[in-house]
């Protein structure tokens, strides 16, 4: 549980995390067995974790469970309080929470500590959404009746988050889930578990009662989420992760009917049109492709480019690309961290050598770089055909493929031709053509000239195979509420 000099040398507080989620772990059973967490920039040992197994799991779902009634019957201004409560303590604490951020995924500081104040906006959202929770009343038959409709927590909550975003994905799920009455479990991912682990200490400070908020560290994500999908406690998983897990968890929650909440694989398109502004779709790219060295799940995987500006749009992006810098994440002027892990890196690299054996040409880039940590250069590679492994698999790095297209139509039949259906952006100017791709394209999000469009206040989600429900917004809060009619007679 406690973090080595290594981490601590880069907080301004250490003396609040020194024990990061230590309070999750009070009333867990005995835990021998530990799993370490490293910084995958330089790899160095950063904290070492209790590996709980599935009895603890049990005990964090019956604690929830136990806590569930009496959270359930706050009233939505106590609940809200305490969300602002926490909301504010990730704010004063922000810096710290990037430092532990960067130190395990490291990605660069400035990006870190955007995420951790992304964080806190879904936690002051739902803050002020809990107070919004509305019922209805239904015109009646007859005149000896009222019909109502009330909407009350669906109950405990297992929720399990990525390593991508280990501090914005706790918030958006779990914020919802707490504003509504649900009390939660979560299972960060193993290897990027100590941001939230620092969350949930701040947690426990902004007064949450006992039971509501529960955290299981765990190496092996199977044995956790098949405990969590057939406890009977457990009435709803919320994941976000790849579509083969996503597969795996819905059929084993299928046995009780249990509601779900999946956000999944992407493979997102990247369309500049002839009529686009060429020089503000360059830097659109640069932030879909690149933030978080290309590791989130709506990153541009494709980017297809009308014959017209192909030249002009190829130039500009690869100069851009270029000038990335690569590097530690808490070093200055860094743009483009390294990959989680050795696999990560792997498939990059696979998905450079089919490119290349195919014909494809790399423009800059290419390779691995640094004598430490993993690290991928930005890659920029032209000649790429559809066929390709990097048009049809999510590279999930620092890798853009530009593919060049002549008909708008095909393009748009092109980039639907796959199973997901997460993300998708375009940049043009015409609004006859920005209102028919919009439409047509089959894609839960749609960026239209711009590279960025997460928010609090939308609604974050895919179709096809790429998920089920919404998070953030009034949605993500429908989520977690179970609908309830009522017919009162006699009157």
């Amino acid at each position: 549980m406690t973090l080595t000099p290594s981490l601590t040398k880069h907080l301004k507080h250490p003396d609040r995390f020194i024990q990061i989620g230590s309070e999750a772990r009070a009333n867990t059973t005995a835990l021998p067995e530990l799993f370490s967490v490293f910084n995958p920039s330089s790899g160095e040992l950063l904290a070492e974790l209790p590996d709980m197994t599935v009895e603890d799991v049990s005990a964090a779902v019956a604690r929830a469970y136990a806590a569930q009634e009496r959270w359930a019957g706050l009233t939505a201004r106590e609940r809200s309080d305490i969300l602002w409560r926490w909301h504010q303590s990730i704010v004063d604490n922000s810096d710290d929470l990037a430092a532990i951020l960067t130190a395990e995924m490291g990605k660069p500081l400035a990006e870190a500590k955007s995420e951790v104040l992304h964080a806190a906006d879904y936690l002051q959202w739902y803050a002020e959404e809990a107070n919004r929770i509305y019922g209805e009343t239904i015109s009646a038959p007859s005149n000896d009746r009222r019909m109502l409709v009330i909407k009350q927590p669906i109950g405990v909550v297992g929720a399990i988050t990525p390593w991508n975003f280990p501090a914005s994905m706790v918030a958006r799920k779990i914020s919802p889930a707490l504003a509504a009455g649900c009390t939660v479990i979560l299972k960060p991912a193993e290897q990027t578990p100590l941001v939230a682990g620092a969350i949930f200490a701040l947690a426990q400070r902004a007064g949450f009662p006992d039971g509501v908020l529960n955290l299981v560290y765990a190496s092996d994500g199977d044995v956790i989420g098949r405990e969590l999908c057939s406890n009977p406690d457990v009435r709803k998983i919320s994941f976000t992760g790849s579509t083969e897990v996503g597969r795996l968890l819905m059929r084993q929650c299928s046995d009780q009917i249990k509601r779900i909440s999946f956000e999944l694989g992407g493979n997102a398109p990247f369309i500049v049109f002839d009529d686009a502004d060429i020089d503000a779709a360059v830097e659109g790219a640069i932030q879909a492709k690149f933030r978080n060295a290309g590791q989130t799940c709506v990153s541009a995987n494709r980017l297809y480019v009308q014959s017209s500006v192909y030249a002009e749009f190829g130039e500009k992006f690869t100069e851009r690309v270029r000038k990335l810098k690569v590097g530690d994440g808490f070093d200055t002027d860094v743009s483009v961290g390294p990959l989680i892990d050795e696999q990560a890196l792997a498939k990059v690299e696979r998905h450079v050598e089919d490119a290349v054996q195919r014909g494809a040409k790399i423009r800059c880039g290419g390779r691995r770089t640094g004598s430490n940590g993993t690290f991928f250069e930005p890659t920029v590679i032209t000649g790429v055909c559809s066929t390709m492994r990097l048009a049809q698999e999510e590279t999930f790095g620092p890798l853009a493929p530009i593919i060049r297209f002549d008909d708008p139509d095909q393009v748009v039949r092109e980039v639907n031709d796959t199973i997901y259906g997460l993300a998708a952006y375009f940049y043009a100017a015409n609004l006859k053509r920005i209102w028919r791709v919009a439409e047509a394209l089959e894609y839960g999000m749609i960026g239209i000239n711009t590279g960025r469009m997460s928010s609090e206040a939308a609604p974050f989600g895919g179709i096809k195979q790429s998920g089920i429900g919404r998070e953030g917004s009034r949605h993500g809060l429908e989520d977690y509420l179970e609908m309830k009619y009522l017919c009162m007679g006699g009157l």
